[in-house]
């Protein structure tokens, strides 16, 4: 089948945050049988990795602290304490001990197998529905024009298993779908197949393509890679007797965290490992953990030891395990673009990667805090729908944990495409580091009360695509909210701001760490902002088809 010619975005669009146009998707592989619409179970490990490590614990613990109690309530003998094994040989009974602990391990295997058979899941057209519980039943579906991300994650006892977490975002509290765990090939193909679906290609597209790739599959025989060659995350790479599932583990382990062939390589952002260390080192934490540690050294200077023994070393415990989770996981991080969407990755013993598909951006902030300024660091946040409830949250709204002016450019032109043109370009750097107009609306000198340091910073400009506001001399801070996704506009004015002739300007989106507000701006002006920004808004949302990007393609 020919391929479309691409046609230019429309303004519409570009605001709802869609991506730039990449190549089709490719064929998917054989394991998007998981995509079929029938139902399916989890993969065989899922038990063990959910909770059986946990119940052997658990049990464990139990017998080694309660071992005398347990002999005392099986066989009535406090007066023969010792192993139970030697009190059940001695009383001639081991051979009913050893009766009760089959029949333990027989209920506790059944139960887990009765739970991983009755925990199933579906991928249809519009929905991904998940069925669980065995005494109570639950059932959840999740409408693809609703997700707002899709998410694997690979836990390292999971790895040791080849197994894969993936999460299913959908806007709405607590609206997530998880499937926990799947085959780590087959957690990839997933994903590609359900962003797929929820893009609205066409369903004859979508099934021509299953067939093509079905077809292909049992035409040609699986191409064995050769010895040493690396491997992809999530690669359909079988055990074989010259491999071996060993070397199949230890190449996974080796693998890139990004596949090399996901994404243009023009498009990858990566932060090298010694900006991590340095940003927590610039870090309000480091500070504070500094000001705590020189206020126990004048205690301990002053005689009072005991703040050492109950305060010093848990402390500085937790710090050193704080420092070795942030720069475990936030090794190997990447952004880049794919056909699927904004494709975040991190990790190093545990891995992660988010893909956020076009539109599901709803307010982006630059901010810089006053240590990152000497180098240069900028750090970007997003909201997004069903993320705020989250217990990842921080995890899933960072899109750049830290990076350079460059950085900062790239990674907002794979977010809003729109800002990609030299004159939006330029106004965003004036966003940022500009301390006044240079495209921007600012506040008027009478503002100075309210913001003595900023008022010459803060002010607001609008784009095609979206609005743009500023702030902050200490800590600078630029919002960016696409047309698309304002919510509502809000016009506030204090007894403060009435005495100045002052109003604040609200742009409302949905719950996240980015608040988008422009205060302490002229009335009059404030007011006209108010009456052009809600008619953009009105027109972007009336023509947004970004919950369906792919919608009419193929």
């Amino acid at each position: 089948m020919s391929e479309p010619t691409p046609q230019p975005e429309p303004a519409a669009q570009r605001a709802a945050g869609a991506h730039p146009v990449h190549p089709p998707h490719p064929a998917p592989a054989a394991h998007t049988e998981l995509a079929d619409g029938e139902w399916h179970r989890l993969h065989p490990a899922t038990p063990l990795l959910r909770g059986g490590i946990v119940l052997v614990a658990v049990l464990g613990f139990a017998l080694a602290n309660f071992r005398e109690r347990l002999v005392d309530w099986v066989f009535g003998a406090p007066e023969l304490p010792g192993d139970p094994f030697e009190v059940a040989y001695e009383r001639g009974q081991l051979g009913w001990v050893g009766l009760a602990v089959i029949v333990g391990l027989v209920v506790g295997i059944a139960g887990f197998y009765l739970s991983w058979r009755m925990h199933t899941f579906r991928v249809g057209d519009e929905v991904v529905e998940m069925r669980s519980g065995v005494l109570f039943r639950t059932h959840r579906r999740a409408r693809l024009d609703r997700i707002q991300g899709v998410a694997i994650s690979r836990p390292l006892f999971a790895r040791l298993f080849g197994a894969a977490k993936l999460d299913i975002s959908v806007a709405g509290q607590d609206a997530k779908v998880q499937l926990a765990y799947l085959g780590s090939a087959g957690a990839d193909e997933l994903r590609r197949a359900v962003l797929l679906l929820a893009s609205g290609a066409r369903a004859e597209a979508t099934a021509e393509t299953r067939a093509t790739a079905a077809s292909g599959a049992a035409a040609s025989p699986p191409e064995t890679e050769p010895a040493g060659a690396p491997l992809a995350p999530g690669a359909p790479f079988p055990p074989t007797p010259e491999t071996g599932i060993v070397n199949q583990r230890v190449r996974e382990f080796l693998a890139p965290e990004l596949d090399p062939e996901a994404a243009p390589p023009e498009s990858v952002v990566r932060i090298r490992p010694g900006r991590l260390i340095g940003s927590w080192v610039l870090s309000g934490f480091t500070v504070a953990l500094l000001a705590v540690g020189v206020f126990f050294v004048v205690m301990s200077v002053q005689g009072r030891l005991e703040f050492f023994a109950f305060f010093i070393i848990p402390g500085l415990l937790a710090a050193i395990g704080y420092y070795v989770n942030r720069f475990t996981r936030s090794l190997r991080y990447s952004i880049a673009a794919t056909p699927d969407g904004v494709r975040v990755g991190f990790g190093l013993l545990s891995t992660s990667n988010d893909t956020v598909p076009p539109g599901r951006i709803h307010a982006i902030e630059v901010s810089q805090p006053l240590l990152w300024r000497p180098a240069g660091w900028w750090v970007i946040r997003i909201n997004r729908a069903g993320a705020a409830g989250e217990g990842s949250a921080q995890t899933s709204t960072t899109m750049l944990p830290v990076g350079t002016l460059d950085d900062v450019r790239k990674v907002l032109g794979l977010l809003l495409p729109g800002l990609t043109g030299q004159t939006t370009r330029d106004l965003v750097l004036a966003g940022l580091t500009a301390r006044a107009g240079e495209g921007f609306t600012d506040s008027p000198r009478r503002a100075w009360p309210l913001r003595p340091l900023s008022w010459r910073r803060t002010g607001f400009a609008a784009t095609p695509d979206a609005v743009l506001l500023r702030s902050g001399f200490v800590w600078r801070r630029l919002v960016v909210v696409p047309w698309a996704r304002v919510q509502s506009i809000r016009v506030a004015q204090g007894p403060i701001d009435r005495m100045l002739d002052l109003v604040s300007v609200l742009v409302h989106t949905v719950s996240g760490p980015v608040r988008a507000e422009a205060r302490a701006v002229d009335r009059r002006t404030g007011t006209e902002a108010f009456e052009n920004w809600t008619a953009a808004a009105v027109a972007a949302a009336a023509s947004d088809r970004s919950h369906r990007w792919a919608e009419g393609e193929g």
